[in-house]
């Protein structure tokens, strides 16, 4: 069973963010300090911090600016992972594990640092992002949560369910925790619009041009598209859910899971005063995921994760997500979604996203579980620093060694998503 991702011009972001700065594919040769693989959050920001260093740098794109991940995601900037909290990172990667915490923390706030610096046109709002807790139970783990983020100096709030209920604009939830330098934007907005800063810093970015092979040559690494070719002393793979076989391993070290998006028609102003009123960002603790916010214009965006996904996808998706709507926002009722619209994550068993040292002067990042569009912008910075040569002391990322996810890996992703089926079952209990 095959399954495939929505064209990205299903997406509402693809009608309403700004136009992408012309590129075109590679044709000829380039010689650069590093090349980046993957046009998203993640190699973008890459490029970017490496010209601000004076390093050259040349970006290959597969498709389209945008055309993965970070050009069709939720929009959700935020500062945390989704099952993993510093104590835990901090026992799996000792001091590393520290400052990879750290930087998840900071992430949003890097993120939304960039945007106003360049004043980037994708409807950002950086006015908090919460987990509500959708069982009393699950007050605890936030409450835990809360003590080892505030603990590393991350700002971030517990509430009860009086305060999470005035700012959700709903009873449904029972407390939450609030991260206020989370928020949202259009993702394929910003990620155009990063683009454009980085071309404007002097990199190149070269689109439609698919790496297709990467070897070693007199020193030099040599990466070859169907046009062209770039060499280079330094190579940064970017590609997380999109990584394909170009590495030998790498892409059998995460499995793709297809995620939906979904966005309502726009809401009247009376609604939006009494949902999610200060304009926050959420995503609840079931594994079942519920997330919310609104864009621009007034629409909901929220989405779902279905089990057996090519069976009348986006009729179930409608009623599914429609009656989540109607239960945790009454006044809304159960919405009509004008779009809906597919993308790949990146899953990895241990939840933690994944960066390695390939061989001398490769660096790769997959496997951010879902929490990769602000961390991957983080990370891309971080990535550039060890391309340049930083020890890995001075690092925020626990390089670590490739190993395959799950066995029979071929024939996971298409079945990934029935493990959501013991997830919804997880959720029911405490």
């Amino acid at each position: 069973m095959r399954l495939e991702q929505s064209p990205l011009s299903a997406a509402i972001w693809h009608s309403t963010a700004i136009a992408a700065p012309a590129t075109e594919p590679l044709a000829g040769s380039v010689s650069v300090d590093v090349a980046v693989v993957g046009a998203g959050s993640t190699g973008l920001s890459a490029a970017l911090a490496l010209r601000e260093k004076g390093a050259s740098v040349a970006v290959l794109e597969a498709g389209e600016l945008g055309e993965g991940g970070s050009g069709r995601n939720n929009g959700m900037a935020i500062p945390t992972l989704s099952k993993l909290d510093p104590d835990d990172l901090i026992a799996r990667y000792g001091d590393a594990g520290e400052r990879l915490a750290r930087l998840i923390g900071g992430a949003a706030t890097q993120f939304f640092d960039v945007v106003r610096a360049h004043d980037m046109q994708c409807d950002a709002v950086q006015t908090g992002w919460m987990a509500p807790a959708h069982r009393p139970a699950r007050l605890d783990l936030l409450e835990r949560r809360h003590a080892q983020w505030a603990k590393l100096g991350v700002p971030c709030e517990m509430l009860d369910k009086a305060a999470a209920s005035e700012k959700l604009g709903s009873t449904w939830y029972h407390g939450g925790l609030f991260f206020p330098e989370g928020g949202h934007v259009n993702p394929l907005g910003f990620t155009r619009e990063l683009a454009r800063v980085a071309l404007a810093a002097g990199a190149q970015v070269f689109t439609r041009s698919p790496a297709t092979r990467i070897a070693k040559s007199d020193g030099k690494w040599v990466l070859r598209t169907p046009g062209g070719r770039v060499e280079t002393d330094t190579v940064i793979l970017a590609t997380n859910a999109y990584t394909d076989k170009l590495w030998p391993g790498l892409k059998r070290s995460v499995v793709p899971l297809l995620n939906f998006q979904m966005a309502t028609l726009p809401q009247p102003e009376a609604v939006r005063k009494m949902v999610l009123p200060t304009g926050i960002a959420a995503s609840d603790t079931q594994a079942d995921l519920h997330f919310f916010h609104w864009d621009g214009a007034g629409r909901m965006i929220t989405g779902a994760t279905l089990a057996l996904p090519w069976v009348g996808a986006h009729a179930r998706l409608r009623d599914k997500v429609g009656d989540r709507v109607a239960k945790v926002f009454p006044v809304i009722g159960k919405p009509w979604f004008t779009h809906v619209w597919s993308g790949w994550l990146a899953m990895v068993p241990d939840f933690a996203p994944h960066f390695h040292r390939l061989d001398d002067g490769v660096f790769a990042a997959v496997g951010y579980c879902g929490r990769g569009f602000a961390l991957g912008f983080a990370a891309g910075r971080e990535l550039a620093k060890a391309a340049l040569g930083a020890p890995d002391a001075e690092v925020a990322l626990p390089f670590t060694e490739v190993k395959p996810a799950v066995p029979l890996h071929e024939l996971t992703s298409p079945y990934a998503s029935v493990a959501m089926l013991h997830y919804r079952r997880f959720d029911t209990r405490d």
